[in-house]
């Protein structure tokens, strides 16, 4: 029987699926995040970084085993609750990762805080989660550093001067809709329209009609990528030629997968890019291709990345939760696909100096913008 390299992946992935027997003296790191739901995809995409990453690092810290455990919050508050309370009860787990979105990591936070068990939001990017305590810290790149830039990258880069913004309408949606119009505002554009929308809204028709009735130059998408294609598809069979600008949320080859035509020339920027030249980044590409037949998007960079940040904090403070606790605000030139070597900020919890490649989809592939400015429809 001739096994082909897809039913190998698939055989793979199914016995990476099926839990092993926990050890007494194993490192426990306890996952919170949707494995089910409307942001199952996501939970999918952390795994492969997570398990790429134990992989390479041969998931040991020194003689001791180090695992993590996943449990399914379907990134809904509640169950991120329950989670944290189960988490933070059992002294095996040493160290938190997730929720995926920041309101079900915020409210889990309290919770982490008083157990002194570090909770690392490495997909958290709403402006308040690293404000929860001294426990929680993040990679993700705030969107009170993100939303300026891509206003900048709008106005200044591509000469867009009437904005519409098109927004989730979820806590992280406003807030980064918010401070998105504020940077517009003060670089002298104009928004003349801002839609909320649901996330598992799929009939976006008439919101694109109050948006083209406002007649803007471009449509800014603060969004996930499912949704983002779904809109520039409904928005092109409308007769929508307005230039597409979408936050760094959207940056994955699912994409284009989804949105065809569509997204050709959608404009977006990302602190990761599998075409960014560094050998860093190059490896990983690499490897992940080899690894999952697929290019790696923003998630699995920065899942594979939050388990390298582990196992160093681990491996240089100990596996203790107060060893963590301590290792977070001292750990220093941590390899990073994202950021080359990271560090963080004590005062801000968050990663100094982020930096983002500017991208637009061209030829049905992500390629590092040349400096034009956008075609206006």
């Amino acid at each position: 029987m001739v096994i082909t390299r897809r039913a190998a992946l698939a055989a793979g992935a199914a016995l990476a699926a099926i839990p092993r027997a926990r050890a007494a003296d194993d490192i426990v790191l306890g996952v919170s995040g949707p494995l089910t739901g409307p942001n199952a995809q996501y939970g999918a995409q952390w795994k492969d970084g997570f398990d790429m990453a134990l992989d390479q690092v041969g998931r040991k810290v020194g003689d001791r085993r180090l695992v993590y455990v996943f449990e399914d919050s379907q990134s809904d508050p509640r169950q991120a609750v329950a989670i944290a309370q189960k988490f933070a009860a059992d002294p095996s787990i040493v160290m938190e990762l997730g929720d995926f979105s920041s309101p079900a990591s915020m409210a889990a936070s309290p919770i982490y805080q008083r157990a002194g068990l570090v909770q690392f939001g490495f997909t958290n990017s709403h402006p308040d989660f690293t404000k929860g305590g001294d426990c929680m810290w993040s990679t993700s790149i705030s969107q009170a550093d993100e939303q300026p830039r891509l206003a900048d990258y709008a106005i200044a880069g591509l000469g867009l001067k009437k904005l519409a913004v098109m927004h989730q309408n979820t806590d992280w949606g406003r807030t980064s809709k918010d401070i998105f119009i504020k940077a517009a505002q003060e670089q002298g554009a104009a928004v003349v329209a801002a839609e909320g929308y649901m996330a598992d809204e799929k009939d976006f028709r008439p919101t694109l009609v109050r948006v083209r009735d406002a007649q803007p130059d471009g449509i800014i998408l603060i969004a996930y990528y499912a949704d983002a294609a779904l809109i520039a598809r409904q928005a092109r069979d409308q007769g929508m030629g307005q230039a597409l600008a979408a936050a760094s949320s959207v940056y994955s080859p699912k994409l284009i997968e989804l949105g065809g035509t569509a997204v050709e020339g959608l404009y977006t920027h990302s602190p990761f890019s599998a075409v960014d030249p560094r050998p860093e980044v190059q490896a990983f590409v690499s490897g992940f291709k080899q690894r999952y037949g697929r290019d790696p998007d923003s998630f699995n960079a920065y899942s594979y990345d939050a388990m390298i940040m582990a196992y160093t904090v681990i491996s240089q403070f100990g596996a203790t939760r107060k060893g963590i606790h301590e290792g977070f605000a001292q750990v220093k030139d941590v390899p990073s696909v994202i950021f080359g070597k990271a560090a963080f900020d004590p005062a801000t919890r968050r990663v100094r100096k982020p930096q983002y490649a500017r991208l637009v989809i061209k030829d049905q592939k992500f390629a590092a913008w040349d400096g034009s400015p956008a075609a206006k429809g």
